[in-house]
């Protein structure tokens, strides 16, 4: 099937393209660092406005998984779409009003430094690092297949070699922004992509209401029509529909959303860049508001797509529905589209673009001050700040190598289990490992490890027999059939164990070190829970 788009605006795409890899580029050589301000480099000395520090956190957060995943969800599913667009923005919420602050106040550069503010040792630092990269290296696998995919949909190529060269070609691009930007660097580029994905996603969502008289019901109603299951488009379960208990499952899942997605690396080092607890609470209103228009968008555009064009020719396009926003956005402007809307047609397929890049720059950087800070600099007790800076722009090349040769393999494949496994390792490792960190006064450092350890193994283990890898059309295998856990994530089983893993590591502890930890905690409670003193460290 051919895209449907002109060669002019294929041709307008390519230039955009290449002006923002070059502008970006330039933007961060410009806001780099220099060669041993080290804070500089982790944190940007915290040196932005509420206003482009939660922008800077929004363009984090709504990843291109976010924009392409969700509006396909959203367009092939309806509700349940719509459910799971709402799980996002609430997954931000909770980071918002439960672990921004005493995250921002326990934290330095990585979430490393703030598990071991209370526990240090180098033991807790590498397995933080370990989990880091754990969590986002599947993650940054779907945005750079999805990059060689984007791009042949967009100018109407198909060879794989092609698509393979993009993926190295913009790799590259990637670590770059995160090795010669730092922190600021990255910032001013999330900014540049949430302005635009924001702003040229407003104007189109327009232009759909536009088309059915500014009604949603008509909207709405019309998509339902062209779903193909009728009235069920607009209740829950089409999504689930295949699953044993698609009630459970889908619950699930937006449980597994709430309290993984904030808990990310990549979003959580934003909370240290914040120079003040005031500023961190006015930069996750800003974050937690630009998230809420984007669900705002991505529900008009999604069943705008269904509603013009109709969910079968979106599910041929892509099984997965991760062209839909850009179809819906081509349907906007109808069958004659003057010079204008072709226009505005490439500032949406840009956004999306500079999402891409954005988006793995972001979890390369979170990945390699990890690396940097929480495993080779622990291991020398006074580290240069120019030696340090030199091994966390080496440990993006680390990172990042990788992670594009992994990208090349698995781009002919169902890329949901990938998202799906690092949503679940957010949500059953990590997540407790802060709350727990943060909030308990006896947690042990038994406790923190088999809360990491425990939480990722049990997500590694049950998540090869979810139906996403086998056992469906649709799944990573579609010719095999090992799947004997019937949920498309592990989240029902792998939360409670997360949580179940600290407290039981707490007990094996003894009273002993439960009342050391109680009484370490208690002579920091107060600038963690209230920032009444910021340390170093």
């Amino acid at each position: 099937m051919t895209n449907g788009f002109s060669g002019n605006t294929q041709a307008m795409s390519l230039v955009a393209f290449s002006a923002v890899a070059a502008i970006t580029l330039l933007l961060c050589v410009m806001t780099g660092p220099d060669g041993d301000d080290l804070d500089e480099f982790y944190t940007g000395y915290g040196s932005l406005s509420p206003m482009r520090n939660g922008l800077a956190i929004a363009g984090d957060y709504i990843s291109a998984a976010s924009v392409l995943g969700t509006g396909g969800v959203i367009a092939l599913c309806g509700y349940d779409g719509i459910a799971l667009a709402l799980s996002t923005a609430l997954s931000l919420m909770l980071l918002m009003f439960l672990l921004a602050e005493p995250l921002r106040n326990a934290g330095r550069f990585t979430m490393g430094d703030a598990l071991a503010r209370r526990m240090p040792g180098r033991g807790i630092r590498i397995t933080a690092c370990v989990v880091t990269i754990a969590a986002l290296m599947p993650l940054m696998l779907v945005q750079l297949a999805g990059t060689g995919q984007l791009l042949a949909f967009i100018l109407g190529f198909s060879g794989d070699a092609l698509k393979t060269g993009c993926i190295i070609g913009l790799g590259a691009l990637m670590i770059s922004y995160a090795a010669i930007g730092g922190m600021k660097g990255t910032a001013l580029i999330q900014i540049l992509k949430i302005v635009m994905l924001l702003g040229s996603g407003a104007v189109v969502a327009l232009l759909v209401l536009r088309r059915f008289d500014w009604d949603p019901g008509a909207l709405f109603n019309a998509a339902a029509a062209q779903s193909g299951v009728g009235s069920a488009f607009l209740h829950s379960g089409v999504e689930f529909a295949g699953s044993s208990n698609p009630r459970l499952d889908m619950i699930t899942s937006e449980l597994t959303v709430v309290l993984g997605g904030a808990c990310l690396p990549h979003v959580t080092m934003r909370m240290y860049t914040a120079r003040s607890a005031r500023q961190v609470r006015r930069s996750m209103s800003w974050a937690v508001s630009s998230v809420v228009l984007f669900v705002l968008i991505m529900t008009v555009v999604g069943f705008g797509a269904t509603a013009l064009i109709g969910r079968a020719v979106i599910a041929q396009a892509d099984p997965q529905g991760n062209t839909a926003y850009l179809l819906g956005s081509r349907a906007a402007f109808g069958t004659d589209v003057s010079a204008s809307e072709t226009f505005l047609f490439t500032t949406v397929t840009t956004a999306i673009f500079l999402t891409l890049l954005a988006s793995v720059a972001g979890m390369i950087l979170a990945c390699a001050n990890s690396l940097a800070h929480d495993v080779f600099a622990a291991r020398v007790q006074e580290m240069s700040e120019r030696r340090e800076m030199t091994l966390a722009r080496l440990s993006a090349l680390a990172v990042g190598i990788p992670a594009i040769l992994l990208a090349t393999l698995v781009q002919h494949r169902s890329l949901q289990p990938l998202v799906t496994l690092s949503f679940c390792l957010g949500a059953s490792a990590i997540a407790p490992a802060l709350v727990y960190s943060l909030f308990w006064r006896r947690y042990t450092r038994t406790g923190l490890l088999c809360t990491l350890i425990g939480g990722t193994l049990a997500v590694l283990l049950v998540m090869p027999g979810t139906n996403l890898v086998s056992g469906s059309p649709v799944a990573a295998f579609p010719d095999a059939d090992f799947n004997w856990f019937p949920f498309t994530t592990t989240g029902l089983l792998t939360i409670p164990l997360g949580f179940a893993f600290g407290w039981l590591g707490t007990v094996a502890s003894g009273r002993r070190a439960s009342e050391e930890q109680r009484r370490q905690y208690e002579a920091v409670e107060g600038w963690i829970l209230a920032g009444a003193v910021r340390r170093g460290g």
